[in-house]
């Protein structure tokens, strides 16, 4: 059988109070004397319990407005003092084991979803708090340590059974190192200055849900969520619907992150595998859908739908024709959800706001032996467009063009975008060669026409973007053959003037943005 420990002093300083009342008072009940710093003591008083505040155990006061208060050889001396190695010690200098030690830290990562200004970050650093955490931690062969008022109730069972267990100190010291280094790790990330890459960067995140399995069944998942992202999948709030799968908010990033290019517009995007197969602006949420549903609706079927507005009924009509895996947007109207709780296995998920896409920050991506670092790709065009055929694009196409480039952004390379009056008309995504992603994507858009019966395909008299520079003409003729008049195209090849030739023997405009939007 596990020995158990019970403790028999505990230093409680907790920024948030949900549950502390109840728990301290549990924790009286079991014996344990409790220590308390400023607004925790308060507290703890008001509700009448006896707490003995720190400083009288330091002989010291808070000072530099509460700055200074736990930073002490009394206190870390308490936490990290082992038995039966420093008793001697702790006996020579009055130092009492501290064998519990509840802390959450000051609230930093609200202060960064607040948007606080720099003195209001630096305001919201703990300094003794995570060095007693960590000095707790350290020490787990005898102290408990809590950084989360969830743990509260896991203690107290604990005590219950007639105190800790070294395994159950053990996982709390974990769960400790992992919240100090997270915090740390944000506090770094949010004092970092100029374009070049920190030296030291990871991931920062708090678990939000342990998945089912990630993108296969084999796979162990969770997801976690980030203290900065105001608005995003993570912070939606579900309707109806069985819990959210690896691959849905996968996918359902991938649409949401496109939808917010568009959110000044009724706009609606499709994706699939993380893949758009259908976007378009309309005069409203229904219009919209039903034009990008034109551009693919083999691929649709089973989808995710990201909406720039709030869906009314209209649309949810519009939308329920075929399966949809998940549908989000800023709104839903109730007769809307009660068309969608039809559809028992839809997930029907409302954001408070799209999230803005100049404050997306950075993407890791793991490879062997470490992970890869850069910034979100915000931007969109190098600078201004510029013209590099005879004929100039029309005031339609150029629009087109801009729409057509925005959607190829949010394609996996390499990319070929067809559009036509604020929607797309073909899409070709993921293809080793450019040549390849074009002909997939005259297809099916060929493939779109005949399944209403039109004559010619959706692709005649578009305009096509593509999200690298062609590196030889037989990709731009390819559009060209397909019925496109217009292109976008970053530019930068070694051959761009013959391409370029191409274009003007096409009759095509052509623009260079110079910049391209590779997305592997």
């Amino acid at each position: 059988m596990t020995a158990r420990f019970m403790p028999r002093r505990a230093l409680l300083s907790v920024s948030d109070k949900n549950g502390l009342i109840p728990f301290a008072e549990k924790l009286a009940s079991h014996g344990v004397t409790l220590l308390s710093t400023g607004g925790t003591a308060k507290a703890l008083r008001e509700a009448g319990l006896e707490v003995t505040d720190v400083s009288k155990v330091t002989g010291f006061p808070e000072i530099m407005d509460g700055r200074v208060k736990t930073l002490h050889p009394s206190v870390h001396g308490g936490l990290l003092g082992r038995e039966g190695t420093d008793d001697a010690a702790m006996e020579e200098h009055g130092i009492a084991p501290i064998d519990l030690l509840v802390v959450n830290l000051y609230p930093f990562e609200e202060s960064v979803r607040k948007g606080a200004d720099e003195a209001g970050l630096v305001e919201t650093i703990d300094i003794g708090g995570p060095a007693m955490i960590r000095a707790s931690a350290k020490n787990f062969e005898r102290v408990t340590v809590i950084t989360d008022p969830e743990d509260y109730a896991p203690l107290l069972d604990e005590l219950s059974a007639g105190g800790t267990t070294k395994a159950f100190r053990k996982q709390q010291s974990s769960i400790a190192y992992g919240r100090t280094a997270q915090y740390d790790l944000l506090i770094s990330q949010q004092l970092h200055e100029g374009d070049a890459p920190p030296r030291r960067t990871g991931t920062v995140g708090r678990i939000a849900q342990t998945l089912r399995y990630g993108e296969n069944p084999h796979q162990s998942s969770a997801a976690y969520r980030t203290a900065e992202e105001r608005a995003g999948v993570l912070n939606a709030e579900q309707h109806q619907g069985k819990e959210l799968s690896y691959n849905n908010l996968n996918d359902t990033d991938a649409a949401v992150e496109l939808a917010a290019e568009l959110r000044d517009e009724a706009a609606v995007v499709i994706v699939k595998h993380a893949n758009p197969c259908g976007v378009a602006q309309g005069q409203s949420i229904a219009d919209a859908y039903k034009r990008a549903l034109r551009c693919d609706p083999v691929s649709a079927f089973g989808g995710i739908i990201a909406a720039t507005q709030r869906i009314d009924r209209q649309a949810a009509e519009e939308i329920t024709k075929i399966f949809t895996e998940v549908v989000i947007a800023p709104g839903v109207d109730e007769d809307a959800k009660e068309l969608f709780a039809k559809k028992k296995n839809l997930r029907l998920l409302t954001i408070p706001e799209l999230p803005d896409p100049a404050q997306l920050r950075q993407i890791l991506k793991p490879i062997a032996g470490g992970f890869l670092h850069q910034d979100h790709d915000t931007a969109l065009f190098g600078g201004e467009l510029k013209t590099v055929t005879k004929r100039a694009p029309s005031e339609q196409e150029l629009a087109d063009l801009r729409f057509a480039f925005t959607v190829a952004k949010h394609v996996k390379s390499n990319a070929i975008v067809y559009a036509k009056d604020g929607a797309t008309v073909g899409i070709g995504a993921g293809q080793m060669s450019r040549l390849d992603s074009s002909r997939i994507a005259a297809r099916k858009s060929q493939d779109a026409a005949e399944a209403e019966g039109l004559s010619e395909a959706l692709v005649k008299g578009s305009v096509v973007a593509s999200d690298a520079f062609f590196p030889f003409a037989d990709g731009l003729l390819a559009a060209a053959d397909a019925g496109a008049t217009a292109v976008i195209q970053p530019g930068g090849s070694m051959r761009d003037d013959e391409v370029i030739a191409a274009a003007d023997d096409a009759g095509l405009a052509m623009v260079f943005t110079g910049m391209r939007h590779f997305r592997h």
